[in-house]
């Protein structure tokens, strides 16, 4: 494991990014993020959901989403995503240490899932996360991994060999497709948007998947 210790390091972030968000002006805080047809606030109001939600709360969005973890997930972000900026970032600082895993997942989970948001935020954005390299390596291993597709892969996505140049790491089969960790990460998540640093016989397969989804 290169994280020695992940739960800290989940902490460090999550504290790291409500100082980045604290920066943002009410346009950037309402701006459209790489993650569907969130703005930058409900992603952020969403990396909150998971340690701050009670099981009641869960519940009944589980209910309203028909058994939907997505639909569910939709709905606890519309909940609350009226608030004040402060209080989300707020939010970020005050469960920066909760240990929330989805169920059957570990940390690789929580980790990933705020490594891509933060990604889905800063892009487009044009701002940089500033997070340090060598963690990606444990994300790019959970999201080649079979775990990956319970939420964190979308379906479909096409065999290939995807090779991060920058930490000397590779998994899969297949076409090649290599580049950039961030750029390599957030491609296996279905985001288009650093696609163009990527290269190898695979692209193109990779590219028909992230127009078609």
């Amino acid at each position: 494991m290169v994280i020695t210790d992940p739960w800290a390091q989940i902490a460090a972030e999550r504290r790291s990014l409500a100082d980045l968000l604290d920066t943002l002006s009410p346009a950037q805080w309402e701006a459209p993020s790489l993650c569907g047809s969130w703005s930058v606030k409900e992603v952020a109001v969403h990396l909150t959901s998971g340690p701050s939600t009670s099981t009641r709360t869960l519940v009944k969005a589980m209910a309203r989403g028909r058994g939907s973890f997505d639909r569910a997930n939709e709905l606890l972000v519309a909940w609350r995503s009226s608030v004040e900026p402060a209080e989300v970032t707020g939010w970020l600082r005050e469960y920066a240490e909760h240990r929330f895993t989805p169920p059957t997942m570990d940390w690789h989970a929580p980790f990933s899932d705020l490594r891509i948001h933060a990604q889905d935020i800063v892009i487009p954005l044009g701002l940089d996360a500033g997070v340090p390299l060598e963690p990606w390596r444990d994300v790019l291993d959970f999201l080649a991994s079979k775990a990956a597709s319970r939420g964190f892969v979308p379906r479909g996505r096409p065999a290939l060999t995807w090779v991060a140049t920058d930490l000397g790491w590779s998994a899969g089969g297949g076409a090649r497709v290599e580049g950039p960790a961030r750029a390599l990460a957030t491609a296996m998540c279905g985001r288009s948007a650093l696609v163009g640093e990527l290269t190898g016989p695979g692209v193109p397969a990779l590219q028909a998947w992230l127009r078609n989804r």
